[in-house]
């Protein structure tokens, strides 16, 4: 911890409900001036049998959520316990550099609202396959698109609508997904690894999560999106040096954001397998996330169920 504050003082709002090594890493981050808020669902959590917690980490119960995600209804828990305008959003699932809250701060100073990009790293089979559909939507998107990534998002409180934002996030499922629509965010070509899946059914979900929250914040490029996804690989099967040269490409991108992954030789079939799974995402009518199964009916009419 810094002896002497020289930055803004400021919130890192991390939901988990148990203490992982990203606890750590952004608790050795603070100022003496700055707090890092453990946000989690009840008592029974594991991250509140933590102690002892230093003076500026605290743990914040949310409780259960109620026509809301767990993640928005803990962004939303977290920003109403923070004490201070500068705000910055996090995740427990990826390592944080000993500079990474600098970095932001700095970014920030020259961009005002700053985002950090992820890298999807599979953890199963399924997921190795579809990482250059998330190199190139989930990385390259959120790059080329300046949309918000919660796990590494900085802005002030007076950069948005604040009592606005809190009401709608309480209403809905993706907390960056709404960011986005409330405040303009520069992304900086800087990445972070995070893991993704680690069975067949946790790679599911999150892919129809992920398809649910751009067709219902971005319908009409989601759509758009699809149609152009279904022409390039009928164009493949007709101009085999096309799935070299998209191969060669997505390879090229991930490169660029320093991410070299043997995964990316398989960008053809990845994309010939989001087309069915697309497909499904849109067809299912509910998904989990975080241990709780939600029914998402429109932007603003979530219905949490029973799992």
């Amino acid at each position: 911890m810094s002896n002497r504050q020289t930055r803004t003082p400021t919130s890192v709002l991390l939901p988990t409900v148990s203490w992982t090594a990203a606890c750590d890493d952004v608790a050795a981050q603070l100022g003496p001036e700055d707090e890092l808020l453990i946000i989690h669902d009840s008592k029974d959590d594991p991250v509140v049998d933590r102690k002892p917690l230093s003076e500026n980490v605290q743990s914040i119960p949310a409780g259960d959520p109620v026509g809301c995600s767990g993640k928005a209804n803990a962004i939303a828990a977290g920003m109403e316990a923070a004490n201070h305008d500068r705000l910055v959003w996090t995740d427990d699932d990826f390592h944080h550099p000993p500079d990474w809250l600098d970095r932001l701060h700095q970014d920030y100073a020259e961009y005002g609202p700053t985002t950090e990009l992820p890298a999807f790293v599979g953890q199963d089979p399924l997921a190795v396959l579809l990482e250059p559909v998330y190199v190139l939507g989930g990385t390259l998107g959120t790059y080329m698109g300046d949309h918000a990534w919660g796990g590494a998002v900085i802005f002030d409180r007076s950069d948005l609508d604040e009592e606005r934002f809190l009401s709608e996030l309480r209403q809905t499922i993706s907390d960056d997904g709404l960011l986005g629509e409330h405040i303009s965010v520069t992304s900086v070509q800087r990445v972070r690894r995070v893991p993704m899946g680690g069975s067949l059914r946790q790679t599911l979900e999150r892919h129809i999560r992920f398809n649910q929250i751009f067709s219902t914040h971005d319908p009409t490029v989601a759509k758009l999106s699809f149609g152009v996804l279904v022409a390039v690989l009928i164009g493949c099967v007709f101009f085999p040096l096309l799935a070299v040269v998209l191969t060669a490409l997505t390879a090229g991108v991930s490169a660029s954001f320093g991410v070299r992954r043997a995964s990316l030789l398989l960008t053809v079939p990845a994309l010939v397998a989001a087309v069915p799974l697309g497909l499904y995402a849109f067809a299912r009518d509910t998904f989990v996330w975080g241990g709780r199964r939600y029914r998402w009916h429109s932007k603003f009419d979530v219905e949490v169920l029973n799992e």
